[in-house]
């Protein structure tokens, strides 16, 4: 698949965010390196392999807090203790 390349404003309507949001998924690396170029001050990316990265973070996301919950959980034996 030869996706074409296209401006952040393309990525920002996309994904009905703002320019800025773009630019925060590329600095915290949400966004790989491979999904864009940067040439000087101009970025083109593939949306296909954004949209890629951002359901992979979003997973990674929602699985790790649903460990956190369990974390948080009492146990049986701390429940025996209140009867």
């Amino acid at each position: 698949m030869n996706e074409p390349f296209v401006p952040i404003e393309d990525v920002a309507k996309h994904f009905s965010v703002s320019i800025s949001t773009v630019r925060a998924w590329v600095r915290q690396k949400h966004i790989p390196e491979d999904a864009y170029f940067k040439i000087g001050k101009t970025y083109r990316f593939r949306v296909g392999d954004v949209a890629n990265a951002l359901t992979k973070v979003t997973s990674e996301d929602t699985s790790s807090n649903k460990d956190d919950l369990v974390d948080e959980l009492p146990s049986l034996d701390d429940l025996d203790e209140d009867i």
